[in-house]
C-alpha cells in the first residue's frame, strides 16, 4: 500500500515526467502537438465569438426606436467625417504619386486590410496579446502589422489556420521603428511592463538631446516604414515626458498609448500585396483610420 506522502507527491511526479518528456521530444513532435491543439481549440473559440455576436444583435433589437435614431444620426455624422478624410487622403496620394513620378522613384510596397474580430483576451496577458478570428487561410502570416481605428495595435505573433495570435503594441517584446512625423530621424519604440490597474504605456529611445516638450503639451509618435511592417504615419502614442538616456547621447521618452487598446473588438491586419497595382502606376499604402473598426 502506498504511503500517504507518496500519494500526495504523485501528481507532482506525473507533471515532472510529462514536462521532461515534452522537453526531450523532437522539435517536429512539439510543433505538431502545438498545431494540433490549436486546431482543436479554434472551433470552440470561433463558435463562442459567433454566439457573442448573435447576443449583441438581439440586445440591439431590444433598444428603443429613439436610441436607434440617435445612434443612426451619430453614425451618419461619423460617415460624413470619414468621407472627408478619404477625399483628403486621395488628394495626398495623388500628389505623392505625381512627385514620385517626377523624381522617378520606384513604387512602395502596398498593403490591403484584412478586418478580423477579436475572440479571446486572457486576463493574465491583457496588455500582451489577443486572439483574432482569421488565420493563414485569409492570407495572414507571422510578423504582419495589425492596426485599429486609433493607429498601431500590434503585430501577428502566430498565424494558425483559422485564428491568429496578435502581440499588442503594449507588450514588452513589441519593438518597432518610429519617428515624430515631421522629424525624419528614426527612433525605437518598445512596450513596457504594465502594472495592474494601470494604463498601457511604452517607451521610445534614441531621441535627440535638443528635443523639448512644452509644458502642458505632448509629442505624437508615429510608425516608420523603416520597420518594413508598418507604413509611415500610423499613430503609436503620445510622448508625455523625456528622460536622459543611459548613454548620455540620446533621450528616452515615456509614451502614453491609446486607452481603446483595452477594449478592442475588431482590428485590421496589413497583408502585403503580392503584385503591384497596375493602371496609373500607383500602389497606395493604407493610412488613416481603417473603415469599420471599433
Amino acid at each position: 500500500m502506498a504511503s500517504p506522502r507518496l500519494t500526495r507527491l504523485r501528481p507532482l511526479l506525473v507533471l515532472a515526467l510529462f514536462l521532461a518528456a515534452w522537453w526531450l521530444a523532437p522539435v517536429a513532435v512539439r510543433s505538431f502537438s502545438r498545431a494540433s491543439f490549436s486546431l482543436f481549440e479554434a472551433p470552440g473559440l470561433i463558435a463562442y465569438s459567433h454566439l457573442k455576436d448573435l447576443q449583441d444583435f438581439w440586445s440591439l433589437r431590444d433598444r428603443s426606436q429613439g436610441s436607434l435614431i440617435a445612434a443612426g444620426r451619430d453614425l451618419q455624422r461619423h460617415a460624413n467625417d470619414t468621407d472627408l478624410q478619404l477625399q483628403q487622403d486621395a488628394a495626398t496620394r495623388t500628389e505623392n504619386q505625381r512627385l514620385a513620378e517626377l523624381l522617378l522613384l520606384p513604387p512602395e510596397p502596398g498593403f490591403h486590410y484584412e478586418v478580423a474580430r477579436v475572440i479571446l483576451r486572457e486576463e493574465t496577458a491583457w496588455w500582451q496579446q489577443i486572439v483574432i478570428r482569421k488565420g493563414w487561410r485569409n492570407g495572414i502570416g507571422n510578423g504582419q502589422g495589425v492596426v485599429f481605428s486609433g493607429g498601431v495595435a500590434g503585430r501577428v505573433k502566430q498565424a494558425d489556420e483559422f485564428t491568429s495570435i496578435v502581440e499588442l503594441v503594449s507588450s514588452p517584446s513589441f519593438r518597432v521603428a518610429a519617428n515624430l512625423g515631421q522629424d525624419p530621424n528614426p527612433a525605437i519604440y518598445q512596450g513596457v511592463v504594465t502594472a495592474p490597474f494601470h494604463a498601457p504605456a511604452g517607451e521610445v529611445r534614441q531621441l535627440p538631446l535638443s528635443l523639448r516638450i512644452a509644458p502642458g503639451t505632448r509629442l505624437r509618435l508615429f510608425s516608420s516604414k523603416l520597420s518594413s511592417v508598418f507604413p509611415d504615419g500610423l499613430p503609436l502614442g503620445e510622448i508625455e515626458r523625456l528622460e536622459p538616456g543611459s548613454d548620455g547621447l540620446f533621450q528616452t521618452g515615456v509614451v502614453k498609448l491609446d486607452s481603446r487598446l483595452a477594449s478592442l473588438e475588431e482590428v485590421a491586419v496589413l497583408v502585403p500585396d503580392i503584385t503591384p497595382t497596375l493602371g496609373n502606376g500607383s500602389n497606395p499604402v493604407p493610412t488613416g483610420n481603417p473603415p469599420g473598426l471599433r
